[in-house]
């Protein structure tokens, strides 16, 4: 039998034992504590050697592949300098430029008149310009008279033409005017956004992955369900992560500082309107604003829904790419429609009371709840699942309902012989005018009428899938007239449709933000009621006159030589442009022997 004493000795002796081993790790413990900073910054500092390293050679080896690498860091580091300075020197900068800001104030009176000369000179310079651009293309000066057909539109129905803030108004059409110019007509600009929605369309790609795995390849190859709405989580899941990261947050603050400091907004609705280009109108974006919303003034709600119905969400961006839209042009359309929506939103309901949120640094974003990565992502997708079923039951409900009216209208349409009467049609002649001031052709207008007409009275989604069939028609070189019925619309027009209908005023989208907001401020829902149609009106005509600027703005690009694509060897482009080539070279010879081609 063993002795409670030996037992007792050999626990000591193996307790001495360990503990002389582990002595050199607690000193090492010790160590790592005293000097934990030093260390840090060693370990920092090789791993920022390895990744500079690693950055210069992929840019080395072949820079075109590295493009988005050099992109992402250069952003990255424009940030954290900006950070570092705004930091450790903000306050040392803005004593140095004190005196500077000291001698503008005591000669503001010279400043702002001299401020007000280089305001109409260059309101000037664009005016020759747009004169001497829209001169050689007729169709350039129609859009640009739509655009002033819309503003005279919502001016009529301002609610206080007397305090009108035309300085909003006239700083929301000229950013937008200068992003349509940086974006469509300089080449850098193109490019970068072409690029843009290239990369946008590569990601959202690996969507793939997940729902193959799910439903099966050969489902998401055939399904709108299973194709377009998984994109729906996935990108709500990565906004979600770069919402928990802190990026959104800086984005969103930065573009709401610029439109505020330019148009002279209040920080509310700034940061709400510049939300919106990311987030979505149902109550997404208004969650950034949440714990202000019961203080804010009937002005700043109203522009708060003008910003929800005038864009689109990050989230369903995807699922209209899915459709074939152009990636570029989509997220063109809603950076545009922000300042617009701003300066616009203020040209129909006009700032009349005393906004308690008048400067930045009283309002302050929420960060989310999640404790890490992982959970912020898990959080995202789940948000996504409410917003998809949406998204589908509108659409079959929607569809339904047109199929069924379709019926109808074509059932009353035969009592006089005309059964091909539909709700198509109708809108087609109501919206008719207005798509031909968006610079649309007279032919062309009927399809792009019946697209607005289904945008505004259905939904986006559905307006999207028909321009989408317009699309598909064109690239593969179908007949453009068959029984009378144009079967695809130009690049132009199909340029001009995607501004137009890229936003969310319709009617469905006006109970969805109405019930979002009344339940964040529900003391303030009779005032949300009262100015939601208003905010619907807006949000539309910001669409419009979005694809009034695209309209005045585009240029042909990418066409093909003709004589040298025929000539080559190698047919690498649609059959649109084949088509479009036989007709240019050969289309006088149809015209000119129609007798010897009968025969």
């Amino acid at each position: 039998r063993i002795s409670w004493e030996k037992c007792t000795n050999d626990t000591f002796y193996l307790w001495e034992g360990l503990c002389t081993i582990a002595q050199p790790f607690s000193v090492l413990n010790v160590f790592c504590k005293t000097h934990s900073e030093a260390i840090k910054l060693i370990v920092l500092g090789l791993i920022g050697e390895a990744y500079i390293g690693y950055f210069i050679a992929a840019c080395v080896l072949n820079f075109q592949r590295a493009l988005a690498l050099f992109v992402i860091n250069c952003v990255v580091v424009f940030f954290v300098v900006y950070e570092l300075i705004k930091r450790f020197w903000g306050k040392a900068i803005i004593k140095w430029f004190s005196p500077v800001g000291a001698c503008f104030k005591g000669h503001w009176k010279w400043m702002k008149w001299y401020m007000h000369q280089i305001k109409l000179a260059i309101l000037a310079g664009l005016v020759a310009w747009l004169v001497l651009d829209t001169s050689r293309r007729s169709e350039q000066l129609v859009s640009f008279a739509g655009v002033c057909m819309f503003v005279v539109i919502l001016f009529i129905c301002s609610k206080t033409h007397r305090a009108v803030s035309w300085r909003a108004v006239f700083w929301g059409l000229g950013l937008q005017f200068v992003l349509g110019i940086f974006i469509i007509r300089t080449d850098p600009g193109f490019q970068a956004f072409k690029w843009l929605g290239g990369q946008v369309q590569i990601f959202l790609d690996y969507t793939k992955a997940g729902s193959g795995f799910m439903f099966g390849n050969k489902l998401i190859n055939e399904a709108f369900a299973f194709q377009a709405l998984p994109i729906v989580i996935f990108f709500s899941c990565v906004m979600s992560i770069l919402y928990y990261l802190g990026v959104m947050q800086v984005l969103i603050l930065k573009i709401a500082w610029l439109m505020q400091v330019t148009m002279g907004t209040t920080a509310t609705e700034s940061l709400s309107v510049a939300g919106n280009i990311f987030v979505g109108q149902k109550t997404e974006a208004p969650l950034l604003i949440r714990p202000y919303l019961g203080d804010m003034t009937n002005s700043e709600m109203h522009t708060v829904m003008t910003g929800g119905l005038a864009t689109i969400a990050g989230s369903v961006l995807g699922a209209y790419i899915s459709f074939g839209i152009d990636a570029s042009s989509l997220i063109a359309a809603s950076v545009m429609a922000a300042p617009c929506a701003l300066g616009l939103s203020k040209l129909v309901y006009p700032e009349t009371e005393l906004s308690k949120f008048k400067d930045m640094d009283k309002v302050d974003m929420e960060s989310g709840e999640e404790q890490n990565v992982l959970e912020a992502a898990s959080n995202g997708a789940s948000a996504a699942v409410g917003l998809v079923a949406n998204i589908a039951a509108n659409l079959i409900a929607f569809i339904a309902v047109l199929e069924f009216i379709n019926a109808a209208l074509s059932w009353f349409g035969g009592m006089v012989d005309y059964p091909e009467l539909s709700f198509q049609i109708i809108c087609s002649y109501i919206f008719k005018p207005i798509a031909f001031m968006m610079g649309v052709s007279w032919d062309e207008a009927f399809l792009v009428a019946e697209l607005l007409g289904t945008k505004i009275f259905l939904n986006e989604f559905v307006a999207f899938e028909r321009l989408s069939v317009y699309k598909k028609n064109r690239i593969d070189g179908s007949d453009e007239w068959i029984n009378g019925k144009k079967q695809w619309l130009s690049i132009r027009a199909e340029t001009i449709s995607t501004y137009a209908l890229c936003g969310f005023a319709n009617f469905s989208s006006v109970g969805i933000i109405l019930g979002g907001l009344s339940s964040m401020a529900p003391h303030r829902k009779r005032d949300l009621a009262n100015t939601v149609l208003r905010a619907l009106l807006t949000g539309a005509c910001v669409s419009m006159i979005n694809a009034c600027i695209a309209g005045i703005l585009y240029v042909p690009r990418g066409e093909v030589d003709c004589i040298s694509f025929l000539n080559g060897s190698i047919f690498n482009v649609t059959s649109y442009n084949i088509k479009t080539c036989c007709n240019e070279l050969f289309g006088s010879m149809f015209i000119a022997l129609p007798a010897q081609l009968l025969l």
